[in-house]
């Protein structure tokens, strides 16, 4: 069965990991993908590139419902600044979802840091494991889990979390959406030297894996719409519960961060 995608941002570190591996977990998706003019697309193996438009939605935001239409899933990754641009062009984004008819299930963008909070891998009791000192714990911290609500300290957190409050909105109207708190992408799927990364990372494939979880249990008519969940790899070290979603919507990651240390060593 084809399954029509609109995709906000889809030569991103992540939107280019959907092009490249969800149709590698079913040959039905079927892309456009609307990006800014110019931008770069950062995928690296592809067998299929799908339709590009080169439109700025927020300069053009009356375009979006006849790109939204005859959708069945709309995934939310496009950025703006500041944040009330961002906002402004969120707000466009989840009204021209309303204006459909059906309206199309949504997956948008939030971010681990919508909950910035709530840790901090420079200090308190995430600051070891971020250096990798795991033996200064008797027991491991307890892992952040996805019912958390967002408590950003920062404008990036709070665009996230505003994206959060539409899905939210959208879930009361009977409509299907997701916050997916992205954990740290990027377009080689390689470690980077951030403190802490490996205690985040999420593999491109991983975060396709997500995506296909959340519209197979919408398809199912079992979706949790409104949830927000944390998108990180099986990584032996995560910070973040994804316990939640492997039980609610099937969420099956198959890469470790463990592979690049376990490489150094056997090197």
């Amino acid at each position: 069965m084809t399954t029509k995608v609109l995709l906000l941002g889809g030569r991103g570190h992540v939107g280019s990991g959907m092009r490249t591996y969800l149709p590698r977990l079913d040959t039905g998706y079927q892309f456009t993908s609307v990006d800014m003019p110019g931008a770069v697309n950062r995928a690296q193996d592809i067998d299929d590139s799908g339709d590009f438009v080169d439109l700025d939605i927020s300069a053009e935001p009356q375009r979006l419902p006849e790109l939204m239409r005859g959708r069945d899933l709309v995934i939310y990754l496009a950025r703006k600044s500041p944040l009330a641009a961002m906002k402004e062009m969120t707000d466009a984004v989840f009204e021209a979802v309303l204006a459909q008819d059906p309206v199309p299930m949504v997956v948008a963008a939030s971010s681990v840091h919508a909950c910035d909070g709530a840790y901090s891998v420079d200090e308190g009791e995430w600051a070891a494991w971020a250096e990798r000192r795991f033996d200064s714990y008797e027991t491991p911290p307890a892992r952040i889990p996805a019912t958390l609500e967002a408590c950003p300290t920062n404008s990036y957190g709070e665009e996230k979390a505003y994206v959060e409050r539409w899905c939210q909105k959208l879930a009361a109207l009977g409509h299907g959406a997701i916050a997916a708190r992205w954990g740290g992408i990027n377009d080689r799927n390689e470690m980077a030297r951030e403190r802490g990364y490996f205690a985040l990372w999420c593999h491109q494939e991983d975060a396709a894996r997500f995506v296909h979880a959340c519209y197979s249990t919408f398809r199912r008519g079992k979706l949790p719409s409104g949830a927000h969940y944390f998108v990180v790899s099986d990584n032996t070290y995560n910070i973040f519960d994804i316990d939640i979603p492997r039980r609610e919507i099937g969420y099956e990651p198959v890469h470790d961060a463990e592979v690049f240390y376990r490489e150094k060593e056997t090197t």
